[in-house]
């Protein structure tokens, strides 16, 4: 057997040594050829090389397969397309650029980048006219929903934020968070700003629910709705009732909890996130309709608690016949007639609870709502089963792009050391296995385009597997045979001497 006579020997762990122009590499200088490559194929019993697997996604478990309704072979190392969507979306919502022609302040207080989201409304409740704007924190660079009212005084500051502070603690998954108050003189008038964490792509329980999708209008109330039959299609299936009502129950109970009122449950200000509800917008009635005749807002909270439960039956009444004019005073009668021959009687005994002029607390709501609670909660863990496994997909990107970044900064590098640092040593055999993990081809020389390849090359250089490649070099006249683990040991080194280089 002859060899060539290129043979090149380092202080490094790795030995190398051409044949017939072939090169091969060891792991130390002290294997010889004739050891490490026989001459007759030799059987053995050893096992395979252990693999670390934590570095590898299994795909999507059993019992998560079996609740998605997509194709699980199109998502297996996927995110599934309703997700991805609905992040995108939001995504696209959040950095939307504010508009180039505005009359709008470019900085208010600690925020900028001010964006219209709802512009000079103002509810029957609150006659103030209020805006809002999605803004960017100069502080943190998060964006935040800001709330202004327009020409507000504050009568009694010190009183206000007593309320406000305490606002400003609440902490629950179904309302949205109050971060700050301050008054601004930047619109031209004396404004307060209330501002609250912002839930991108957000829309309200009347644009849900109570809106014509065409024409965009609130339909209206009659008896023919209430009694035909063919015309419950369009009324909410039950189970999908009681999903808003634990949320709303959940959100209003947290609020009576910390000595606090809501005073503002309309559709308007009840907002959905994906299948997440949320309460927005609260304390602005603590300020708007403040009575400068009482001492402090806290002697009449118990008051306002009691109108909190009015409301929350009249709008779990116009939920149930889908039709804002249902609560009318003239026709809430007829409405609760028609919960009757629709929906079970729990649903309606809620409503009369809540409508009762009676004394009445917000915990007396649980055993109404049962034992649906379980399935409530059922729901919700099938949901966190789902992004959970939606979420091991994507855990190793970090960890893949960190392997390309070493990879892409030392491939074909202009002159470290020398003009040749990238294309000699460790740095060759990178090269090659760059080719190898993206410049492969098939037989006939079209590229092979397989993602796959390229995400297992990288999980075996990433974990050193003991398993061999063959690396040919661009001409085909050299052939490299090494393991992943002597590549992962060329690609530190390599990179460490960029890092040295580098201080």
């Amino acid at each position: 057997m002859a060899y060539s006579s290129d043979t090149t020997h380092s202080s490094d762990s790795v030995y190398m040594n051409t044949m017939g122009g072939t090169t091969y590499f060891f792991s130390s200088q002290s294997e010889t050829l004739e050891t490490a490559i026989p001459e007759e194929p030799v059987a053995t019993t050893t096992q395979a090389p252990t693999i670390d697997l934590k570095h590898t996604y299994p795909g999507p478990a059993s019992h998560v397969t079996k609740i998605q309704t997509t194709n699980p072979l199109f998502s297996s190392f996927l995110m599934i397309d309703d997700v991805k969507q609905q992040l995108l979306k939001r995504n696209e919502i959040t950095n939307t650029l504010p508009p180039t022609n505005t009359s709008l302040p470019t900085e208010l207080e600690n925020y900028h980048s001010l964006v219209p989201l709802e512009t000079n409304t103002h509810g029957q409740k609150i006659p103030q006219i209020a805006s809002t704007f999605k803004a960017t924190s100069s502080i943190d660079g998060m964006r935040y929903c800001l709330r202004r009212l327009h020409g507000c005084r504050l009568q009694s500051l010190k009183t206000f934020m007593q309320v406000l502070e305490k606002w400003k603690k609440l902490q629950s998954s179904n309302i949205v968070k109050l971060r700050e108050v301050f008054t601004s003189k930047a619109f031209g008038d004396h404004s307060l700003i209330l501002v609250y964490d912002y839930h991108a792509g957000a829309e309200t329980l009347l644009s849900r629910y109570f809106r014509n999708p065409e024409t965009g209008a609130v339909g209206s109330f009659s008896d023919r709705y209430a009694s035909r039959a063919n015309n419950n299609k369009n009324l909410l299936y039950e189970n999908e009732l009681w999903w808003i009502i634990m949320q709303l129950t959940a959100a209003v109970r947290v609020v009576h909890t910390n000595g606090l009122a809501c005073r503002t449950l309309d559709p308007t200000k009840v907002i959905f996130s994906g299948k997440r509800l949320r309460l927005s917008f609260l304390g602005v009635s603590d300020i708007v309709l403040f009575d400068p005749n009482e001492s402090s807002p806290f002697n009449v909270i118990t008051h306002h608690q009691q109108e909190d439960l009015t409301s929350l039956g009249k709008l779990i009444l116009a939920l149930a016949c889908k039709n804002l004019q249902s609560i009318q005073r003239d026709r809430i009668q007829s409405s609760i007639e028609m919960v009757s021959r629709v929906y079970s009687n729990d649903l309606r005994h809620l409503i009369l609870y809540l409508l009762s002029t009676n004394e009445r607390s917000i915990s007396e709501c649980m055993p109404m709502i049962g034992a649906r609670f379980y399935v409530q909660i059922d729901a919700l863990q099938t949901q966190n089963d789902i992004l959970e496994d939606e979420l091991s997909k994507e855990l190793e990107n970090g960890r893949l792009y960190r392997l390309l970044v070493k990879l892409g900064t030392i491939n074909e590098r202009p002159g470290l050391v020398d003009m040749s640092w990238s294309e000699t040593g460790d740095r060759y055999m990178l090269k090659l296995f760059r080719d190898y993990l993206f410049h492969t081809v098939t037989a006939d020389g079209k590229p092979w385009l397989c993602n796959a390849h390229i995400v297992q090359c990288l999980n075996k250089l990433d974990a050193g597997s003991d398993e061999k490649v063959q690396l040919v070099s661009r001409d085909e006249q050299s052939v490299l045979v090494v393991t992943y683990n002597e590549l992962k040991t060329c690609l530190d080194r390599a990179f460490q001497e960029l890092v040295d280089a580098s201080y």
